[in-house]
């Protein structure tokens, strides 16, 4: 394992794993005991994990969930980190582990053809969040089979035109970091349903086709999955001012 902790400022580290064991896992624990947990992927590049803990220390292991012991001592990697709060939201610009995108991505290229010509941030989002409602159909099928460590992959859920809740948020939020919007990917629970949805934050005010609030100074839930099948009435009344939602894990 290499590890790249010059980025733990801007909210994120980047590790690259040249093994060939395919069980190992990268684990971040928050100070509130919170874990998120990624799959790691042998490959040449580096692939990014956000340190969603803002202004608190940090902890990083690596790990085989097969032979149940940090394997910090194998592949020297155990350390803890203490980064300023994200004033600028640089995490949320970038791309992650779970939003995976690079300047040659599909996704990236259509981002940036739905926010030509657009004067705000607001006209990009709406661009692009009715580009993806319109386009990308639930997949039923893939739903009832989703494997445990599934990983969406924005140019696939893009070329398909299907996909599931995460498939739609890591899609969503791919295309408008790109275009340099601040998106959380967020996932947790709408209402006793396990669920992907997404969050923007612009200085602008106003509103996405009269359905999500901008004030300017706060995050807006996004819930594109929902918005795909649903009326825009009831997708502006369930997700209102966000009750319905409950965050377990920020990407």
């Amino acid at each position: 394992v290499t590890l790249d902790a010059s980025h733990t400022s801007d909210g994120y580290v980047m590790l690259r794993y040249s093994g060939n064991n395919e069980k190992v896992k990268v684990q971040v624990t928050l100070p509130d005991s919170t874990e998120y947990t990624y799959p790691v992927t042998a490959s040449e590049d580096y692939f990014v994990y956000p340190l969603p803990g803002g202004n608190a220390r940090t902890r990083s292991r690596c790990w085989n969930r097969y032979l149940q012991r940090i394997i910090c001592m194998r592949f020297l990697l155990h350390r803890t980190w203490t980064f300023r709060s994200l004033m600028h939201f640089h995490h949320f610009y970038t791309r992650i582990f779970y939003v995976n995108f690079n300047s040659d991505s599909a996704c990236v290229k259509k981002g940036e053809e739905l926010a030509q010509g657009c004067n705000t941030d607001l006209d990009a989002i709406t661009n692009i969040y009715n580009y993806v409602i319109e386009n990308i159909t639930y997949d039923e099928k893939k739903a009832a089979s989703v494997p445990y460590g599934y990983i969406p992959v924005p140019d696939d859920t893009l070329s398909s035109g299907t996909g599931i809740c995460f498939d739609y948020a890591s899609l969503m939020s791919a295309m408008l970091r790109s275009q340099r919007i601040p998106t959380k990917l967020d996932v947790g629970y709408s209402g006793d349903v396990y669920h992907a949805w997404i969050s923007c934050y612009v200085t602008e005010v106003g509103w996405v086709d009269n359905i999500i609030e901008f004030d300017g100074k706060s995050w807006s839930i996004m819930d594109p999955t929902l918005a795909a099948s649903n009326s825009a009435s009831n997708v502006k009344k369930y997700v209102g001012d966000g009750s319905n939602y409950v965050t377990k894990y920020t990407y």
